[in-house]
């Protein structure tokens, strides 16, 4: 890995660095790394994330801040009755190749290890699934994603390249919590207000950053320019065999792996 990390700078096995990024993300919900890669390694990631453009799978969707269909019992302007348009393109983790500089920061050991530790849990495993586990995700000029919640604990990313302008990873911090929704604050930022709760998190190239987005409303302003923007997604999950489901597969990737079951799935 000391081709990849910045190892003077990230001890991954530094109990000090464990204990910093674990206390930001307890509190914050999220741990920004900046210059966590090295030159010589964001480089070929850029060049393996051009190379791998092309096959990526272009999704476009609206959906409410939660990632559910718009909820009529409630009122007019209410957050479960506004939705927003995202559109993405993702590579799978399938069509990396198996020299990948990518698929070997995932697959590494260490790595896991050190996010583990960082996130405080007990244990941390890679997805079992063969497209999810380990994405690129590709925007291009025009694209965004909308105000949202994850459904997850934690999202671990990479940022590989920036557009030329837009792209700002915009933060409404742990806005909601288990036991508040706090619709009205969830409003006021969906409408453009309350610039006092959002924040832009720094996702410059070379960034590692472990986010928390099930309480922290968030989303990507919309690219400007012929750059597209690359972020490396690297999926783990507390238990082992974590898979997702047909109809995500054929949403974000158009496919499924070959010889599932469709269970009448039109593909």
């Amino acid at each position: 890995m000391d081709s990849l990390i910045d190892s003077g700078r990230y001890d991954l096995r530094d109990e000090s660095l464990i204990r910093r990024c674990f206390e930001s993300f307890r509190r914050d919900g999220v741990c920004v790394l900046p210059g966590f890669l090295t030159k010589d390694a964001l480089h070929a990631l850029c060049v393996e994330s051009d190379q791998l453009a092309p096959l990526a799978h272009r999704s476009s969707t609206t959906a409410s801040p939660y990632l559910a269909p718009v909820d009529q019992s409630y009122p007019e302007g209410h957050p479960r009755r506004t939705v927003s348009a995202s559109s993405v393109e993702v590579v799978a983790y399938d069509q990396f190749p198996l020299e990948s500089p990518l698929r070997r920061l995932y697959e590494s050991d260490d790595v896991l290890e050190f996010v583990r530790q960082c996130l405080g849990l007990d244990a941390l495993h890679r997805y079992a699934d063969p497209f999810g586990a380990l994405n690129l995700a590709i925007m291009r000029d025009g694209d965004r994603l909308g105000w949202h919640f994850d459904m997850t604990d934690f999202v671990v990313s990479i940022a590989i390249q920036t557009s030329e302008s837009g792209g700002d990873f915009e933060n409404a911090k742990q806005i909601r919590s288990a036991r508040d929704e706090s619709y009205a604050e969830v409003a006021d930022v969906l409408n453009g207000g309350r610039a006092d709760l959002v924040r832009t998190e720094p996702m410059t190239p070379g960034t590692l950053m472990l986010f928390n987005g099930r309480w922290s409303m968030h989303r990507v302003t919309e690219i400007r320019g012929s750059r597209p923007r690359y972020v490396a997604l690297l999926a783990y999950d507390t238990k082992p065999g974590t898979d997702s489901s047909e109809t995500l597969k054929l949403s974000r990737y158009g496919r499924l792996p070959v010889g599932a079951n469709t269970n009448g799935i039109e593909t």
